[in-house]
C-alpha cells in the first residue's frame, strides 16, 4: 500500500490565516501537528500482518515543495513530492500519482486529502485496513463519513448496505433531502478519500477520460527528478484538463463494471472547511470561546 496524500488545496475558507502562500492543510489547528502532518501519520499507522505500506507519496504544488518537505522531516517521514507546475484537480493528480507509483508493481493507493481532521484514530485504522482488503480484491472503496446531521455542505454517497456496494453518488442536497437522507440510514457523506489498486484507477481513467489518462501519461513520460522532487513536464501537464477525481471517474462507476463499493468510517472527521468548523472541534472555555496561544478575551462571548 502506497498512501496518497494530496496536497494542493488553497483553504481559502479560512482566510487569513490561510493564505495562498501558506493554506490549510500547513496549519496547526488542533495541536502541533499540522493537519498534513496529521495526515501523513495516520496513513503511516496503516500497517499489519497483511498489509506493508511503501513511504507516502504526496502531490502538491511547485511553490509549496519547500513547505512540505519541511513538515515531513519535522515527524520524520520520508516521501516522495510530486510537484504540480499548475493546478489540474485532483483527477490529473491521482493519475499521475499512479503512474509514478506503478515503478512499485501495481500497488493499492490510499488516497487522503491533506487539511481533514480525524479524532477516532482507532476507528479510522479499522476502517481503512477493510477499505484496502477491498481494494486488494479489484474493487475500487470509497470510505463514507457516518452523518450525525442533515448536512447541506456535503455530496453524499447511497449505499447497498447489505453487500456494500455504492449505488449513486449525490450533490449537495437542500434541507428537506438532507434530512431525508439522514433518516434514511443508507446514505453517507463523501470525504473524498478512496483506496485502489494503481492500475484499477488507471483502467477506469482510460475508459471515463481517455482525454486525461492520455494526457497525463504524456506529462508523466517526460518527468524529471531531483531528490525527492519529481515533475511532471511543465508544459504537456498544463495541457491535462482539470477535473475532480468524483466527476472524472467515480461518479460514473456505478453499474459499470469496475466494482464500486464503500466502508463507513464513523471517527470524528471534519473537513475543516470553515472558521465554524474549526470552533466545533476545538475545545472552549466557559464563554463559548476556542482560544490557542496567549490570549486575552474582553467581553468576548460565543455563545
Amino acid at each position: 500500500m502506497i498512501p496518497v496524500i494530496l496536497c494542493g488545496g488553497s483553504g481559502s475558507r479560512l482566510w487569513p490565516l490561510s493564505r495562498s502562500c501558506f493554506p490549510k492543510q500547513f496549519l496547526a489547528l488542533d495541536g502541533n501537528e499540522t493537519l498534513f502532518q496529521k495526515a501523513c501519520l495516520r496513513c503511516a499507522s496503516l500497517v499489519g500482518d497483511h498489509i506493508a505500506s511503501h513511504a507516502p507519496v504526496i502531490v502538491t504544488n511547485e511553490e509549496h515543495r519547500f513547505l512540505a518537505a519541511e513538515q515531513l522531516s519535522e515527524i520524520k517521514i520520508n516521501g516522495t513530492l510530486l510537484l504540480e507546475p499548475v493546478g489540474r484537480n485532483t483527477a490529473p493528480a491521482m493519475t499521475l500519482a499512479a503512474l509514478h507509483a506503478q515503478a512499485s508493481g501495481d500497488p493499492i493507493l490510499f488516497v487522503t486529502p491533506a487539511d481533514q481532521t480525524i479524532q477516532d484514530d482507532l476507528a479510522f485504522q479499522q476502517a481503512a485496513t477493510k477499505a484496502i482488503e477491498l481494494a486488494n480484491d479489484g474493487a475500487l472503496v470509497v470510505l463514507g463519513i457516518t452523518p450525525d446531521s442533515a448536512h447541506t455542505g456535503y455530496g453524499y454517497i447511497k449505499t447497498n448496505l447489505d453487500d456494500a456496494s455504492v449505488e449513486q453518488f449525490v450533490e449537495k442536497p437542500d434541507g428537506p433531502t438532507a434530512q431525508q437522507y439522514l433518516s434514511d440510514g443508507s446514505y453517507f457523506w463523501n470525504a473524498g478519500m478512496l483506496v485502489v489498486k494503481a492500475s484499477v484507477w488507471l483502467d477506469a481513467t482510460e475508459t471515463f477520460r481517455d482525454d486525461i489518462a492520455k494526457a497525463t501519461n504524456k506529462a508523466w513520460a517526460d518527468h524529471s527528478a531531483d531528490g525527492y522532487f519529481v515533475r511532471p513536464n511543465k508544459v504537456l501537464f498544463e495541457q491535462i484538463p482539470a477535473e475532480s477525481v468524483d466527476y472524472a471517474v467515480i461518479e460514473k462507476l456505478p453499474g459499470s463494471d469496475t466494482p464500486i463499493k464503500m466502508v463507513p468510517l464513523d471517527a470524528g472527521w471534519n473537513d475543516l472547511g470553515s472558521w465554524d468548523a474549526v470552533w466545533h472541534t476545538t475545545p472552549t472555555n466557559s464563554d463559548g470561546n476556542a482560544l490557542q496561544g496567549d490570549v486575552l478575551c474582553i467581553d468576548l462571548s460565543y455563545k
